[in-house]
């Protein structure tokens, strides 16, 4: 077998970020009495993109990001809203939203027979902890490394280092991790020194040419065969 051990993201590749965002804001919203629209999911949807990409970089804090993005939301739309109490509400809300992508299940039932499955996520210890409950799938991995809890986040190839420590696996030829994202998943499996393969619904996205990523897949239902 190619592969024995196989790393996986968690939001956008195993969770339907974008369900669980759009009911969490909603959510959110309506408790602290805020009016909610479109225009609120798409201006929160643009700073909360940049603000990750920011922590991927190293630019600011798990802690400092929750209330952050907020404060930059309500000043977006010009409303009076405490970024605290919102941010509270918001992450309530999400650490319930354990939306998972269509096939992650059963994908996950079919692997973790034949390999050992491992997730590797850039979030919050709570909110990570209370969606992997919520939605079922905590049992099927061996280990789960979040980045609040080990202090480095993807791309930084020590998240993965930990992780390896963690679990006790010597032998990164036979590891693979699987993600949606260009700027943590994959470099940080290539810093890593692990083989890649990037879940690209559809074929939507085009990658760098100079990210030499190993696998491209459009359906999850595809990596059974790589992996094999």
């Amino acid at each position: 077998m190619k592969y024995e051990l196989l790393l996986f993201d968690a939001d956008g590749t195993l969770f339907d970020y974008t369900r669980a965002e759009s009911w969490s804001l909603e959510q959110a919203f309506s408790k602290q009495n805020l009016p909610y629209s479109q225009t609120t999911l798409e201006q929160y949807g643009n700073i909360n993109y940049r603000i990750w990409q920011e922590f991927e970089q190293g630019l600011i804090s798990p802690s400092d990001l929750q209330v952050e993005r907020f404060r930059r939301l309500a000043k977006s739309l010009e409303i009076d809203a405490d970024p605290t109490a919102l941010s509270d509400s918001y992450l309530e809300a999400l650490a319930r939203a354990g939306f998972l992508l269509p096939g992650a299940e059963e994908l996950l039932a079919e692997l973790s027979t034949t390999h050992t499955l491992a997730l590797i996520t850039n979030g919050l210890e709570a909110v990570q902890w209370g969606r992997l409950a919520v939605s079922g799938i905590r049992s099927y991995f061996s280990q789960i490394t979040i980045s609040e809890s080990v202090g480095y986040q993807k791309p930084d190839p020590r998240i993965f280092d930990v992780l390896f420590e963690d679990l006790g696996w010597r032998n990164r030829k036979t590891s693979l991790i699987i993600g949606d994202s260009l700027t943590s998943d994959m470099p940080g499996g290539i810093a890593a020194g692990i083989d890649t393969c990037w879940y690209n619904p559809d074929l939507k996205k085009t990658s760098p040419e100079d990210l030499h990523i190993t696998y491209t897949i459009a359906d999850l239902s595809e990596l059974p065969a790589i992996v094999r």
